[in-house]
């Protein structure tokens, strides 16, 4: 089976969900002829990866200004029973094409913030998330450890999708 796969090499509209959201639209609506049965977006490409940022912290203190950047980049985050997953499954639905995207995921139990990859489905809609297990370095300032339990795979008519985050493609557990 031959599968066409469309790696999308872009950034964000950076700490804002919905220009994103937008500008994902857009990137689907340009790549709409090219016949693509898979769109995989990048790391953390819903709100932006924190490349360089601190957060304000450092060992033992935070910034107030850090903490309000922290406050920001959390609310744009992705609640999976938000709204910004429903249009990433109308996305998949209008343009017939199977979604991996990298989000930084808020969880609605209690707000902790993990790295995560979304997999829809134009038929079936969220089919699962992987959160990354072990963030790595200073990343762990933003984002939470997951679980092995994490580690799924998803059968589709395109064949099985799964994958691993950035750096969990070479570090041994």
């Amino acid at each position: 089976m031959k599968v066409k796969v469309g790696v999308v090499q872009d950034y964000p509209v950076f700490f804002d969900r919905e220009k994103t959201l937008d500008k994902m639209e857009s990137i689907l609506s340009d790549n709409a002829g090219n016949g693509y049965q898979l769109m995989v977006f990048p790391e953390s490409f819903i709100p932006g990866y924190p490349r360089g940022f601190t957060f304000g912290a450092s060992v033992g203190k935070r910034s107030e200004a850090g903490k309000d950047l922290y406050a920001e980049y959390h609310d744009q985050s992705v609640d999976l029973k938000g709204k910004a997953l429903k249009r990433l499954e109308e996305l998949s639905r209008a343009y017939q094409t199977y979604l991996v995207v990298g989000i930084t995921e808020r969880s609605a139990e209690h707000g902790s913030l993990f790295c995560s990859m979304l997999y829809i489905s134009p038929a079936n809609g969220l089919l699962g998330v992987h959160r990354k297990i072990k963030p790595t370095g200073t990343e762990r300032v933003i984002w939470s450890e997951a679980s092995g339990e994490d580690l799924v795979t998803f059968e589709t008519e395109i064949g099985k999708l799964g994958g691993l985050i950035c750096w969990e493609n070479y570090m041994p557990l």
